[in-house]
């Protein structure tokens, strides 16, 4: 694990709250669609991009990774990170208004470029990972989400001291000292 883990991803986000308070809330509706990607799978995929040849899709390449399949609707997550978190209470909010920011993405070209570096991790793996890693660090802050585990706060805290400005780029000399 990290000591600059980011918790503010759909699937941290979950178990952590699992793990550290014991119960999930899903706010919106559920319905949005999520790609997921464990860390392991992305850091093959990383060596792929790497190493690739330039006749392996051409000099300059955009790609999604990851697996069409591994696209998960947000109330479809809960249920996971309970099995993996035995004790935890799960609240989905079907009454919310829908959540416009869905994000499903085809990863079609990936798997044909890229044969053997195809996602391995399971979405259960990929969680039990994340709550073994949360316990072996002794994660139990049952307020990270305004800790510096979330980049929007890191990002609110370092533009309020004025070393990163609104639109993202460090003030000057900053970077180094970041």
């Amino acid at each position: 694990m990290s000591d600059r883990l980011l918790l503010d991803l759909v699937r941290d986000d979950l178990v952590s709250c699992a793990w550290a308070c014991g119960e999930i809330s899903v706010l919106s509706d559920g319905t949005p669609w999520r790609p997921l990607i464990d860390v392991t799978d992305m850091a093959r995929a990383i060596e792929w991009a790497t190493g690739r040849e330039a006749a392996t899709g051409g000099p300059v390449l955009s790609v999604n990774v990851g697996a069409n399949g591994w696209n998960h609707q947000v109330k479809d997550l809960p249920a996971a990170v309970a099995d993996a978190v035995p004790t935890t209470r799960v609240r989905v909010n079907t009454a919310a208004a829908p959540d416009r920011r869905s994000y499903r993405v085809g990863c079609s070209l990936y798997a044909r470029l890229a044969p053997a570096h195809q996602p391995r991790s399971s979405l259960a793996q990929s969680i039990a990972r994340l709550r073994d890693g949360l316990g072996r660090m002794g994660f139990a802050d049952p307020e990270f989400r305004g800790s510096s585990l979330i980049r929007l706060k890191v990002q609110e805290r370092l533009i309020a001291a004025g070393q990163l400005t609104p639109d993202l780029r460090w003030a000057t000399g900053q970077a180094a000292a970041a």
